[in-house]
């Protein structure tokens, strides 16, 4: 792993965001659902622009990639929704209380061009580490069928299981997921993808917060 790095995103990384997520849904979840079931997915997966407001999301570029080419981009919540982007069923943006519930891990998604490339891993230790920050301990998801095995590998267990979360019979599951932080092992992730020490980690995540 390395050869990685991030930055927080912005409003004028929406129109890359969409047309990443549209290839990641369209290419990456051929091996588990049908092209109708695809379809479906689309109502339950996708950017929520709250997380872009909140500060909370996050763009991976890989070295060498052509200019605003994004190897992927995810990020946490602070708030309610599980899952979903902005035009899916049932958000909402309650903040949630550290103490007592867990943060969210929210629209992960890896480009086709650049699977395998500890992209997904490097998300989920951002999300991991940031939370850790606003004094979360716990984090859940909900995950596609697609995205369950590199979940399990970072030590999430599912939960429960949703088969039908966009309600049109198409039978997409959603698989909630859970893990207790383990901050240290998320930054040990993030030094290793990136090259990055952690109190700059601390001082970049200050920074997003602050603005």
């Amino acid at each position: 792993m390395g050869g990685l790095s991030w930055r927080i995103a912005e409003e004028a990384d929406i129109a890359a965001i969409t047309a990443l997520q549209l290839r990641a849904i369209e290419e990456l979840q051929k091996p588990f659902l049908t092209p109708a079931q695809i379809e479906s997915s689309k109502k339950t997966m996708g950017l929520d622009t709250q997380l872009i407001s909140d500060r909370t999301y996050f763009m991976i570029i890989a070295d060498g990639a052509p200019a605003n080419t994004f190897a992927g981009c995810g990020g946490w919540g602070r708030r309610a929704t599980l899952f979903g982007g902005s035009h899916s069923a049932g958000r909402s943006d309650a903040f949630l209380d550290p103490k007592t519930a867990p943060a969210r891990i929210r629209a992960m998604y890896t480009s086709p061009d650049f699977t395998r490339r500890g992209v997904g891993k490097l998300l989920l230790a951002l999300g991991e580490f940031a939370a850790s920050e606003e004094g979360f301990s716990k984090m859940t998801l909900g995950s596609t069928l697609a995205g369950a095995p590199l979940y399990e590998a970072a030590g999430f267990r599912a939960t429960s299981r949703d088969e039908d979360p966009a309600g049109d019979g198409m039978n997409v599951p959603v698989i909630t997921m859970e893990k207790p932080i383990d901050r240290a092992g998320a930054a040990a992730v993030i030094a290793a993808a990136t090259g990055e020490v952690n109190a700059e980690t601390v001082k970049r995540l200050a920074v997003a917060r602050a603005t």
